[in-house]
């Protein structure tokens, strides 16, 4: 068995927490998806990207700053994960949205490297909910 070791997610640069986030989140998607009861390869693929799209996290962190989700620090987190210099290209979307949900994805890595499991779970559970109500709408 590999030993996890115990990481200063404080030092850690910003990319490498969106790195993390990313998949973090979206196993809670897939979970969620299987869960609903979707077991077809490409339709689950399909349907994951609404959740998973760099448009639907940079929606789901304006709503998040909107209804003050978030805490100072949590703010923080995603403001360093959203202004880090990325060296990876934004796909089908504009350079801000990419961004916004690089730091989406930072605010992921961040609660779940800090063992802050109760606070990951609220999220993105919210983030489900407010997807599967249509409360996301992003267009940057």
């Amino acid at each position: 068995m590999i030993e996890e070791q115990e990481v200063d997610y404080n030092q850690l640069n910003a990319i490498a927490l969106a790195y993390l986030g990313d998949s973090i989140y979206e196993v809670y998607v897939r979970k969620h998806l299987l869960g609903i009861g979707l077991t077809k390869p490409n339709h689950l693929q399909k349907t994951a990207r609404k959740y998973v799209s760099a448009k639907a996290q940079a929606a789901l962190i304006d709503l998040m700053l909107n209804d003050k989700k978030l805490t100072d620090d949590e703010i923080s987190v995603f403001k360093r994960g959203r202004n880090a210099k990325s060296y990876t290209h934004a796909k089908n979307t504009s350079v801000i949205t990419y961004r916004i949900s690089t730091g989406f994805e930072a605010l992921m890595g961040y609660l779940s490297l800090s063992h802050q499991q109760d606070r990951l779970d609220e999220l993105c559970y919210w983030c489900i909910e407010q997807i599967d109500a249509g409360r996301t709408k992003y267009e940057k």
